[in-house]
């Protein structure tokens, strides 16, 4: 576990570490007691501890019930003559990954919404089955930073009484400040459109901590967000700026947010942000919280020399979103702008001169292809560009890839 020291006292963000290969991450069920009990070993594979240590080849590891005994080269570690042996060769064994960002309940606008009226009442049955598949990829732990408290809560300590198989769980629920995935914080929805199913959807993800909240001074926001608490998630992301809007607008008051920070924190719980402005991240850093959603996304800027540096001063977590700009969705960017360039370059050769605005507009409109000279930077670009700077300025990095219940 990673534990975080402040003025104000200590508060732990966890991010415990089990063999992938091992999965024995909560008590058995009734019954299946003494076969966990049994000593397991995993021999032959190549075993990384997650430390920045070299691989160790041929590698034998021991475990007991919910305990790694030994770890080291199969010569030197002893397998009992009862044990249960797992042949290892050819693979490879490291520690559970932690997943800081997933979305597993359903919780989402109008592109699900058959979707939702279908499974809205099977939602927990959801929630498992998106973390078992975490689980069956080496994700140990979990932490839902969006999506509907109560059947989260519902499986998360299902899974922790051992009833449940599944990863170690971290629930928050909404998004405390915006009004549900049918509305105008999230998606852009106005209420007066909504149905009733949809106005109930909103209901049951907020639960009292929607967009009501911005409207509140600071003593009554500190009663608001206590009766949010109580209903047990474990920690509090906030909006400290909206979701999806362009221009994207401060959600709290910088009072507000110390609000929300400082209740939060006195329960010994962590407090992380959505803010994807310079400003609106710099206030949310300025609040005092502990982690940072995404915060390579500041609305197409680069991040500044003095946020990351404020970052990395105060010791705040980037739960970073690799996935999006890196891998297979990089190199087919780098192939889709190769081959736009080629094509204005064909286009203009046609003409036997460069085109005017007028007529690269026209073409963008019948094409569909974009001038990769119209614009500089990208989206993905800035992002990765954004990372690396976080990175190399010392921040402290997790990875939160945004995993949604269906995949998307």
């Amino acid at each position: 576990m990673i534990l975080k020291q402040h003025a104000r006292g200590a508060r732990m963000f966890r991010l415990s570490f089990l063999f992938s290969g091992v999965f024995l991450i909560t008590t058995p069920p009734t019954g299946a007691v003494q076969l966990a009990e049994r000593t397991t070993a995993i021999v032959g594979a190549t075993v990384i501890d997650g430390n920045g240590g070299i691989p160790l080849q041929d590698g034998t590891i021991l475990v007991e019930g919910r305990r790694i005994l030994a770890v080291g080269p199969s010569s030197a570690v002893q397998v009992p003559l009862d044990a249960r042996v797992i042949d290892g060769t050819g693979k490879y064994v490291t520690p559970g990954f932690i997943d800081t960002n997933v979305h597993m309940s359903l919780a989402f606008g109008r592109r699900w919404s058959d979707t939702n009226a279908r499974y809205w009442n099977r939602n927990a049955d959801l929630v498992l089955q998106g973390v078992q598949l975490h689980l069956k990829y080496g994700v140990t732990t979990v932490r839902d930073s969006y999506g509907a408290l109560l059947p989260g809560i519902q499986v998360r300590d299902a899974i922790a009484r051992g009833e449940l198989v599944g990863p170690r769980m971290y629930v928050a629920g909404n998004i405390v400040g915006w009004g549900g995935p049918f509305s105008v914080t999230f998606s852009g929805d106005r209420e007066s459109e909504l149905i009733l199913f949809e106005e109930q959807i909103n209901d049951s993800i907020t639960l009292g901590s929607g967009e009501e909240l911005m409207h509140m001074t600071p003593e009554e926001l500190r009663v608001a967000i206590n009766a949010y608490l109580d209903r047990g998630p474990d920690f509090i992301k906030y909006g400290g700026t909206s979701h999806f809007n362009y221009p994207t607008l401060i959600g709290f008051s910088p009072r507000a947010q110390r609000v929300i920070v400082e209740e939060t924190q006195k329960r010994g719980l962590v407090a992380e942000t959505h803010s994807t402005t310079l400003e609106g991240l710099r206030l949310s850093v300025l609040a005092g919280l502990d982690l940072i959603q995404h915060p390579e996304v500041v609305a197409m800027r680069e991040i500044t020399d003095e946020l990351v540096e404020l970052i990395v001063e105060r010791g705040i977590i980037c739960s970073l979103l690799p996935n999006k700009y890196t891998g297979d969705v990089w190199k087919k960017h780098l192939d889709e702008r190769e081959k736009a360039a080629e094509r204005w370059a064909e286009l203009e050769r046609e003409r036997g001169a460069p085109l005017t605005l007028a007529e690269v507009r026209q073409k963008i409109q019948e094409t569909g292809i974009e001038d990769p000279r119209s614009v500089t930077i990208g989206n993905l670009e800035m992002r990765q560009i954004n990372a690396r700077k976080l990175i190399r300025g010392g921040c402290i990095i997790s990875v939160g890839p945004d995993n949604l219940l269906f995949g998307t």
